[in-house]
C-alpha cells in the first residue's frame, strides 16, 4: 500500500528549536538541542497548534500541523488507526533487522553464550553485529543511528561516499566484507571513530584499495587494523596523528620498506608535522604478525619510526635484522613462533627492551653468556620452549625482571630454581604444565617479592608450609589440576597475604576450613575434586567468592554463621548433600549464585528446604535436569535482576514448565534467559508484573507458541527479545508476531527470520516460520465470518426497525451504528482526541493535584502512567473564553476525572465542569468516560443530578482517597488501572 507523502508546508520550526534545520519534508534534524534530550523515544508532544513526535532513535523531532493530521484523516485508507500508526512508524524505522544482532554491551555477559557478536572495545555501549551483508545501503538504512559500534560481515565490493554518515557517534567499525574498494569520502561524517578494522577470517590476502585521503575524517582514530588483506594497489595513505595502534596481519608484505610506501607519515621526514619530539611515540603498537612472506629488511627501512611495541609473531623475519631498521626506540618486542633457538641478546641490548615475548619457539637451554644484554627486561615470556633448566645467574643477570612465564616447559620432575639476590623484584612466576612432582623446601626463598605463583597442570601430590616458605607477600596461588590428595595442617602458614587460592581438579575428598588458616585476608577460593568433596568447618569469615566442583558435594557443618560475607557462590555437582535437617543454608550477603547440575535448592518439594531466603541476591544462573527446573520456586529474592534457567542434560523435558509460577515473586527482574525448559506457550500472565525486564532470551525451545494475550504487553515489552534456535508452532495464533517484530519501535527482536515452525512434535518439515505466517495467516477467516454475519443481521434488523413506529430510542441506536460504521471506515472520532484525561478540580485542591495526582499520571512509566492530561490553568489559552475552552477540552479528552471535595462542591466552576461532563456522557454516549475521585467522605446525594449520575456511572467509576498512607500505593494502582481502562475503551 503506497503511503501518501505530506507536502513541505505542513512542517516548520518549533519556537523552542531555533537551531533546527529542515532537511526534507519528513525530517527536522536536531544537532544540538535540549528540547527532546530527556524525552522518551517515540513520545508524542502536543500543544494547541502543533504535534511533535520524537523518533525512536532519539535523534530527530518531527512537527506536524493539525492540517496535516486532517489531511491524513481524509486519505483513502481502510482504517484511520492504521494510517496514524503507519505515519508514526515511518518516522522511526523498526528495530528488527534481519541478520543483525543489536544489543547493549552491559548485556553481553548474558547473551554471548547464545548469540554471536563481534569483539568490542571497552567503554562502548550500544552496538550492532550484522552477517551475510550483500546490500550495504539497505542494511545500514534499518539500523539505529545512535550506534557506537558496528560489525559487518558479508560481501560488498565498493564502499561508496558517505556510506556510514547515518552514525555520527560511531566509535568502532569492524568490516569483514571480502575484496573491497574504498572510495574517497566513504567515511565522511564518522568523525568520532576510534577503531577501524578491515578483517578477513581466512589466512589469505584479499584485494583492498584505500585512497590516500580515506582516513582524513578521523581526528580521533586510535586503532587501525588490516587482517587478511593486500594493499599493494594503495599508496601514500595519510594516517591520522591520533593513531596509536597499527595492525597488518596475514598480508602480502615481503619487505618492511613497504610500510613507508603505504604510510609515508610513519617516519618524521615525510610527516606533515616535523616539530614533534624525537622521543614522543607516534605509534604505541605495530603488529606485523602472521606475514609469512616477510623476510627482507632494507637498511634504514623504518628510519625515525617512534614505536613502543613491535609484534612479529609467526613471521620468518630474522630478529637480528631489526638492528638495521632505523627504529629510534622500542620497549616491547614479540617474536612468538618465529623459530628462535637462542635469546636475541643483541636486539634486547640495542633497544634496552622492557618486554620480550619468545613463546612457542625452540629455545631448549639458556646459557650464562646469553644474559648480559637482557638486564633491562621487566617482562619475559618463554612459554612452550622445551626448557630443562635455568642458568645459575638467571635472576642475578635480570635485576629488573617482574613477570616471568615458564609454562609448558620441562623443568620437572623436581623444581630447581637458580639462586639469586634476596632483593629480586620478580612478582609473577608461571610454572604451569612443567611435569613437576615435588617442590623442595623453601623452593622460592630467592623470590621474596613474589605475588602470583601459578603451578597448575603439574603432578604435585604433597604440599607443606616448608615448600612455600619465604612467600610472605604472595597474593595468588594456583594449584589447579594436580595430584594433591592430602594437605597438611598449617600448609598456608607462611602465606599471610594470600587472597586467592584455586584447587580445582584435585583428589582431595575431605576438606576442612582449618586448612585455610594462616592467610589473614583470603577472599577467593576454588575447590574441586573428581568424585566426592566433603566440607568441614570452620571457614574464614573473609571469604567473598567460593566455587565448588565435584560429582557429590556434602556439607558436614551448619552454615548459619559460616559465610556471612560471601557475595559469589558457584556450585557444580550432580548432587548436593545438605547439612543436618535442623539447620539451613544462610548467605545474607550473597549477590551472585551459579548452580550447574545441582538439584534445585529452591524447589518447593525439597526435603531439606535449602536456601530459604537470599535477600541481596541479584544474579541467579541455574542449569539442572528438567525435573528440577520444573519445580523451581523463587521466594525471598526481592532484588533478583538476572535469572538464567537451562537444562544441563540437553534432553527435551517431558513436562511443561509454568513460567508464571516461577516469576511470581521477582518484581525487579531485568534479564531472563531460558534454555530448553519446555515452555510450550508464552502468555501475558508470565510477564504481567515484570515492569523492569530489559532482556528476554529463549534458546533451544521446541514447538513454542506465543499466545495472543501477549499483545497486551507490547508497549511494555522488554527492550531486547532474542530467539535462538527456537522452533515455533505452525498456527495462525502467532500471526501477530510478524507485524509486531517488523514495526515495533520499543523492542529489538532477533532470530525470527531463521526460525522454523512445526505443526506438532512429529512434524519434521522445517517450514520457515515467517513464510508460514505470510502464506496462511494473511486473513483471520473466523473474524471475517463474524463480521459478515454480524453485518447481515444488523442490516436486516435496521430495515425492520425503519419500517416500524418512530420510537425515541431509535435515534440513539442509529447514532451508535453510525459511529461504529464510521470507525470501521477510518472516520472515527478518535482523531479529534488531543488529551487522554481532563482534570477538574477547585482552587483549594490545586496543591494536592499538582504535587500528588499529576506526577502519578503524567510522568512516563514506571514512575507514572504517561497519560496526556489537560489542566485548565496550564492548557487553556491566554484570553480564551473559559467556558468555550472547558467544553472544547472535554470533547478532546477521552476521559474526565473530577476531583471532588467539600470545597469543590461549593465552587461554581467545579459544578459547571461536572455538569458538562455529565452532559457529554448522556448526550453523546460512547465518546467519553467520567470518573469521580473523592478526597474526603461526601454524601453522594449532594452531587448534582445524582440519580442521573448513578444511572450512567459504574461502581468502579467512584474512587475514594484513603486516609491512611499505607493504603496509598493500592489506591494509585487502582486509579491508574481504571484510567488506563477508560482510555483503552475510547481507543477501541
Amino acid at each position: 500500500m503506497k503511503r501518501k507523502q505530506l507536502p513541505p508546508r505542513h512542517f516548520k520550526r518549533h519556537p523552542r528549536a531555533a537551531e533546527w534545520t529542515i532537511t526534507d519534508t519528513m525530517n527536522v534534524s536536531k544537532p544540538d538541542s535540549s528540547f527532546a534530550s530527556n524525552t522518551p523515544q517515540g513520545a508524542i508532544l502536543v500543544n494547541r497548534a502543533w504535534v511533535g513526535v520524537v523518533d525512536f532513535h532519539g535523534t530527530n523531532v518531527y512537527l506536524i500541523s493539525p492540517s496535516s493530521l486532517e489531511e491524513v484523516r481524509r486519505m483513502k485508507r481502510p482504517l484511520l488507526s492504521f494510517t496514524l500508526l503507519s505515519l508514526l512508524m515511518s518516522l522511526g524505522c523498526a528495530w528488527t533487522t534481519p541478520g543483525c544482532t543489536i544489543a547493549d554491551s552491559s548485556l553481553l555477559s548474558n547473551i554471548s553464550y547464545y548469540i554471536p557478536f563481534c569483539p568490542l572495545a571497552p567503554g562502548l555501549q550500544f552496538f550492532a553485529s550484522c552477517s551475510h551483508v550483500n546490500d550495504l545501503a539497505q542494511t545500514l538504512a534499518v539500523l539505529p543511528s545512535r550506534l557506537e559500534a558496528l560489525c559487518l560481515q558479508g560481501t560488498v565490493q565498493v564502499l561508496s561516499a558517505n556510506a556510514f554518515g547515518r552514525f555520527p557517534i560511531l566509535k568502532l567499525l569492524r568490516l569483514q566484507l571480502g575484496p573491497i574498494r574504498v572510495t574517497s569520502g566513504a567515511f565522511q561524517g564518522v568523525t568520532q571513530l576510534q577503531h577501524l578494522f578491515f578483517e578477513h577470517p581466512a589466512p589469505c590476502c584479499l584485494s583492498l584499495f584505500l585512497p590516500a585521503d580515506a582516513l582524513q575524517p578521523f581526528g580521533l582514530l586510535r586503532s587501525l587494523s588490516f587482517e587478511g588483506y593486500c594493499l599493494n594497489s594503495s599508496h601514500s595513505i595519510q594516517l591520522p596523528l591520533s593513531l596509536s595502534h597499527l595492525t597488518m596481519r596475514h598480508s602480502c608484505m615481503t619487505d618492511l620498506q613497504e610500510l613507508k610506501e603505504l604510510f609515508p607519515s610513519l617516519v618524521p621526514d615525510s610527516s606533515p608535522i616535523g616539530s614533534s619530539s624525537s622521543w614522543s611515540p607516534f605509534l604505541e603498537v605495530l603488529d606485523l604478525s602472521a606475514n609469512l612472506q616477510l623476510r627482507q629488511v632494507d637498511a634504514r627501512a623504518l628510519q625515525g619510526l617512534q614505536l613502543h611495541s613491535l609484534r612479529l609473531e609467526s613471521t620468518p623475519l630474522n630478529a637480528g635484522e631489526l638492528l638495521g631498521t632505523g627504529l629510534l626506540h622500542l620497549d616491547s618486542l614479540s617474536l612468538v613462533d618465529t623459530g628462535i633457538k637462542k635469546l636475541p641478546r643483541d636486539v634486547t641490548a640495542n633497544f634496552e627492551l622492557c618486554a620480550l615475548d619468545l613463546g612457542r619457539n625452540q629455545i631448549q637451554s639458556i646459557e650464562d653468556d646469553d644474559l648480559p644484554g637482557c638486564h633491562s627486561l621487566e617482562h619475559l615470556n618463554l612459554h612452550a620452549n622445551s626448557l630443562h633448566a635455568l642458568p645459575t645467574r638467571f635472576f642475578s643477570a635480570l635485576p629488573q625482571l617482574q613477570r616471568l612465564n615458564l609454562s609448558m616447559n620441562q623443568l620437572g620432575p623436581t623444581l630447581v630454581l637458580p639462586a639469586g639476590p634476596v632483593s629480586s623484584n620478580l612478582s609473577m612466576l608461571d610454572l604451569s604444565l612443567n611435569g613437576l612432582r615435588a617442590l623442595p623446601a623453601r623452593a622460592f626463598f630467592s623470590l621474596p617479592q613474589l605475588q602470583e605463583l601459578w603451578l597448575g597442570g603439574n603432578n604435585i601430590s604433597h604440599l607443606s608450609s616448608e615448600m612455600l616458605g619465604g612467600l610472605r607477600w604472595l597474593k595468588t596461588l594456583d594449584l589447579n589440576w594436580n595430584q594433591i590428595k592430602v594437605l597438611e595442617p598449617g600448609w598456608l602458614a607462611s602465606l599471610p597475604a594470600l587472597t586467592s587460592l584455586t584447587l580445582l581438579g584435585t583428589h582431595i575428598e575431605n576438606f576442612s576450613g582449618r586448612l585455610l588458616q594462616g592467610p589473614q585476608q583470603l577472599s577467593h577460593l576454588q575447590l574441586g575434586a573428581w568424585e566426592f568433596l566433603t566440607l568441614y568447618n570452620p571457614w574464614p569469615s573473609t571469604l567473598l567468592s567460593l566455587e565448588l566442583r565435584a560429582e557429590i558435594v556434602e556439607f558436614k557443618f551448619s552454615l548459619r554463621e559460616a559465610f556471612l560475607s560471601l557475595e559469589n557462590l558457584a556450585l557444580q555437582a550432580y548432587w548436593v548433600l545438605p547439612p543436618p535437617t535442623n539447620t539451613t543454608f544462610h548467605f545474607p550477603s550473597l549477590r551472585h549464585f551459579t548452580l550447574r547440575g545441582c538439584p534445585s535448592i529452591f524447589s518447593s518439594h525439597h526435603t531439606y528446604g535449602l536456601f530459604p531466603q537470599l535477600p541481596l541476591l541479584e544474579h541467579l544462573h541455574f542449569w539442572s535436569d528438567p525435573q528440577e527446573i520444573e519445580h523451581v520456586q523463587l521466594s525471598g529474592l526481592p532484588r533478583l535482576r538476572v535469572l538464567e534457567l537451562g537444562d544441563v542434560t540437553g534432553f527435551y523435558p517431558s513436562n511443561q514448565m509454568k513460567l508464571e509460577e516461577i516469576l511470581m515473586e521477582v518484581p525487579q527482574l531485568e534479564v531472563l534467559a531460558l534454555s530448553n525448559v519446555n515452555l510450550e506457550d508464552l502468555s501475558v500472565s508470565s510477564f504481567r508484573d515484570l515492569r523492569f525486564l530489559r532482556l528476554l532470551l529463549l534458546n533451544s525451545e521446541r514447538v513454542l507458541g506465543l499466545n495472543r494475550s501477549l499483545q497486551e504487553l507490547i508497549p511494555q515489552m522488554p527492550q531486547y527479545v532474542y530467539f535462538s534456535d527456537v522452533i515455533f508452532k505452525c498456527q495462525c495464533e502467532n500471526s501477530w508476531v510478524e507485524p509486531w517484530a517488523a514495526r515495533t519501535p520499543n523492542t529489538f527482536v532477533y532470530g525470527l527470520e531463521n526460525s522454523i515452525c512445526m505443526v506438532n512434535g512429529s512434524d519434521r518439515s522445517k517450514t520457515p516460520f515467517l513464510s508460514f505466517l505470510s502464506a496462511y495467516c494473511l486473513d483471520d477467516l473466523e473474524f471475517q465470518s463474524f463480521l459478515t454475519s454480524f453485518t447481515l443481521v444488523l442490516l436486516l434488523t435496521s430495515f425492520a426497525l425503519l419500517g416500524g413506529p418512530n420510537w425515541p430510542w431509535l435515534h440513539h441506536l442509529w447514532a451508535l451504528c453510525r459511529a461504529w460504521w464510521l470507525k470501521m471506515g477510518g472516520w472515527h472520532h478518535r482523531s479529534h482526541y488531543v488529551y487522554d484525561v481532563f482534570i477538574s478540580y477547585c482552587g483549594q485542591d490545586q496543591a494536592w493535584v499538582l504535587a500528588e495526582l499529576i506526577p502519578a499520571l503524567e510522568k512516563p512509566f514506571p514512575d507514572g502512567e504517561g497519560l496526556r492530561l489537560c489542566l485548565p490553568e496550564r492548557d487553556f489559552g491566554v484570553g480564551q473564553d473559559r467556558i468555550d475552552a472547558m467544553a472544547s477540552s472535554m470533547e478532546s479528552s477521552r476521559a474526565t476525572l473530577c476531583v471532588l471535595s467539600r470545597h469543590a462542591l461549593g465552587s461554581p466552576w467545579s459544578n459547571l465542569e461536572l455538569r458538562l461532563a455529565t452532559y457529554h456522557m448522556v448526550a453523546k454516549p460512547g465518546t467519553a468516560r467520567l470518573l469521580l475521585l473523592f478526597l474526603e467522605p461526601i454524601d453522594r446525594r449532594q452531587l448534582c443530578g445524582y440519580h442521573r449520575l448513578a444511572r450512567w456511572l459504574q461502581q468502579e467509576d467512584y474512587l475514594d482517597f484513603p486516609k491512611r498512607s499505607v493504603d496509598w500505593e493500592a489506591f494509585w494502582s487502582k486509579l491508574r488501572k481504571r484510567l488506563r481502562k477508560a482510555v483503552q475503551e475510547r481507543e477501541a
